[in-house]
Order: C-alpha cells, then structure tokens, then sequence
C-alpha cells in the first residue's frame, strides 16, 4: 500500500503538471506508463490520464525506471543546468575569493553568458549578486561572534573598507558597528498611532525607514526592542513625522504612491522583489509567479514569497498586492484580514479615480 504522505504530495506535482507550472521544471519528472517517456512539468504535450502517471525526482531515476526522455520539452536539459548552478553556488560558498563569471562559466563547461542567464533564471539573482548576498551572511556572522569590524571585513571576503561601506554592496543597512552591536550608536524615532488597520508602528533612524508594523501596540514596540536591543529610542522627531504624515494619506486614499527611504537589511535579490512590488499600481494585484517572471527569476517563485515575508515596511513595500496562482489570499505578516481590507479599499480608491 502507498504511504498517504507520498500520495499527497504526488497529487500536488499532478495539479502542477495540469497546470504546466514552469517554475517547477527540475525540481521533479513525471513519466507515462503507455508511452514510456519522462517528461518536465511544463510540458506543452497533452496530458495523460493520472492512473498512467508515475513521479521521479530527477530524469536519472526515471531513466533507471525504464523510461526515455521527452524529445518535445528535454527535461534531461532542466536536469543538467540544475547541477550546473548547484557547482556555482558550491563554488562561490566554498572559494575565496569568489571566481570570476568566466572561471565558473569553465568549471560547468558553460558559455559566461548562458551561465549568467541560467543561473539567474534558477535562483533569482546572478553570480556575482550571490556571492556578494554570501559575503554579507559571512559578515553578519563574525560581527555577531563579536569579532573586530576590521578583521570580520577581511574574513568574509572584503578586500578593503570601501567596499564595506558601499552602499551598493552593503547588505547590513546600517553602519557594521551599529549592526554588531544589536543598533549600538543608532538613534530609532518611534510612534504607534491609530490608523484605519489598527495600532501602526512607523519607526526610522535619520536614513530611512527600519519599520512599518501593525499588531497590538505592545507587541509593535517589544519586537522592536528585541530587534535592535543597544539603540537608543526616542518617541517621535524628524523625519518621522513627515513618514507618519505620508504614510496616514496613503491609508485614507489622498496619496496612492509612497515613496519613502528605508533603512533596512536587504540583499540584492529582495531589493529587485520591492522594486517590482512597489511598481505594482494601486488597486492591483499580482500572483508571486508574475513577480518572479518580472524580475526576470521565473523559478524563484519560493523566492519571492519569501522577500515578501520579510518585508519590514508595510505598505512601503506593497507586499499585501501578491496573491497566490488563482487568486486566493495567501498569507501576510500583519495579518490576512488586514491584506483583504487593504486591497478592497485600494480597488475601491482605484475605481473612483478612473
């Protein structure tokens, strides 16, 4: 007898096959007993009866089963650069420094530019992008065992204090010393105010945003205690009311863009899901495929929803304006209740505009 749990989630791959759902190309095979091929799962043959269905996780043990590739969608091909990123990513966690695009580009056997187009399409980000999201981690890491700013800079890979400092490489979002130090040296404006969802925390250091939350106002203020243990807090001050002001026009359906400065951790690849988020227009949504699709990563669709789930910056950061495939919901961090009444209103403000 089949164990249940196998059973479910062969059911999940089959509604992900009936749907011809891309961004699960190489992450499984189904094959067909009658014809005796193996199959990605966008295929755009036609689809099989389920009785004749069998599940493999990779095209090697289909072909070990006894089944032959498809020569219409060449799953082996999905297979093959699959193992080729997985070589990259070993390669940039395990080299120092990092190889060049070209050296990586040899070691799978790999033109630089078919390289950078399929690794990107596979985990969202190019090499170069992972590696420097990988030298950030490190940097956390050390700083956070307490090591020196200057010797955790050389450990994860910075070759000098101008790259740790750039804010075009840094993946802290604040200062290494003050990131070290749970916010030591850094001075957060807060505020709970009472807004059309319920109690809204808006906080910011004077380069930007580091939250917009909403909840119990108890619990806003502890999580943001507990997140930045050695800041200094102050209630209120510039620029934070000028963000509260902005913020409580967007609610009430004065101001339908917000464009305001963040201050947060936030790597390359959740930096590319908010911007896309943020260009979606009010009184819109869009599946996480789609926005995995606009930037460019339509495999990374795992990704996406799990930038989204980060976001610290409610409403910033339009995360309540992602559904799942079909429509439906899905989660959001401050509550589904509070997503359901944000994208009624924003359709409503929408409608009364056109």
């Amino acid at each position: 007898m089949s164990d249940p749990a196998s059973l479910s989630l062969d059911e999940q791959r089959w509604q992900l096959v009936l749907g011809r759902e891309a961004t699960h190309d190489g992450q499984f095979v189904y094959a067909v007993q009658t014809t005796g091929i193996y199959c990605r799962p966008s295929c755009p043959s036609r689809r099989p009866k389920r009785s004749n269905v069998e599940f493999f996780e990779t095209g090697l043990v289909a072909r070990a089963a006894g089944f032959r590739p498809c020569r219409r969608c060449l799953p082996d091909e999905v297979d093959a650069r699959k193992q080729a990123v997985a070589q990259v990513q070993h390669l940039l966690e395990t080299v120092e420094p990092p190889p060049a695009l070209a050296q990586l580009a040899q070691a799978v056997g790999l033109s630089p530019f078919h390289l950078q187009r399929v690794f990107k399409a596979m985990t969202g980000t190019s090499p170069k992008q992972y590696a420097l999201a990988l030298r950030g981690e490190r940097l956390k890491q050390r700083l956070r065992e307490g090591t020196s700013v200057t010797s955790a800079q050389y450990d994860a890979g910075h070759a000098s204090s101008r790259t740790l400092y750039d804010r075009a490489t840094d993946q802290l979002g604040m200062p290494p010393k003050s990131y070290q130090a749970g916010g030591t040296g850094q001075t957060i404006a807060h505020v709970t105010v009472e807004s059309v969802l319920g109690p809204m925390l808006v906080a910011a250091t004077t380069r930007g945003l580091v939250a917009v939350r909403f909840g119990t106002a108890e619990h806003l203020l502890q999580e943001l205690l507990d997140e930045y243990p050695h800041a200094t807090f102050i209630q209120g001050g510039a620029p934070l009311g000028e963000y509260v002001t902005a913020i409580g026009q967007h609610l009430e359906g004065r101001s339908p863009h917000l464009d305001l400065p963040r201050d947060v951790a936030e790597t390359a690849f959740q930096q590319r899901v908010w911007s896309a988020l943020q260009r979606i227009p009010p009184g819109e949504t869009r599946s996480y495929t789609q926005v995995a699709e606009t930037i460019g990563a339509p495999t990374a669709v795992r990704a996406v929803a799990r930038a989204c789930a980060s976001n610290p910056v409610a409403l910033v950061v339009p995360c309540h304006r992602v559904l799942r495939q079909g429509g439906a919901l899905g989660g959001y961090r401050w509550g589904v209740e509070r997503k359901r009444t944000l994208l009624e209103r924003e359709r409503v403000e929408a409608a009364s505009r056109a």
